[in-house]
């Protein structure tokens, strides 16, 4: 679909390229959050995003246990002028990675509004993870 690729390893660094709610193929919410979108569902969307974002570096690394640290996460949500809770919807995606990682899971972030997003996406959220070594 586009002309970039899920990931790219720079020495022990992963990055993690943007990634929309996608489940089972589809978006499971589209639209602008706080008018077509509540901030719930936005959150459970960058929830989303994050599993993708994990399954991908999965696909790098060949586990989750080679993740040392999260280093940082890009929130980006397509909310109109005057919707200021982009921290909240963030923190959909910065409470799973402190679930699966505990203390190496808490990063730094900016959480940034946006007119619009790929496909119609209320929400897509980068990554950047620390990896033990930089290599298998």
């Amino acid at each position: 679909m586009a002309a970039y690729i899920p990931t790219v390893r720079v020495g022990n660094l992963v990055y993690v390229s943007g990634q929309i709610p996608v489940r089972e193929g589809k978006l499971i919410h589209t639209g602008i959050v706080g008018r077509d979108v509540s901030p719930d569902a936005a959150r459970e969307c960058a929830r989303q995003c994050t599993l993708n974002g994990l399954a991908a570096v999965k696909a790098e690394l060949g586990s989750l246990d080679r993740v040392s640290r999260v280093v940082r996460v890009g929130c980006f949500v397509a909310c109109e002028s005057g919707f200021h809770d982009q921290p909240t919807i963030a923190n959909g995606a910065s409470e799973l990675l402190v679930q699966v990682f505990g203390e190496a899971g808490r990063h730094v972030r900016a959480a940034v509004g946006s007119s619009d997003l790929p496909l119609g996406a209320p929400v897509e959220v980068e990554f950047l993870f620390e990896t033990e070594n930089s290599h298998p």
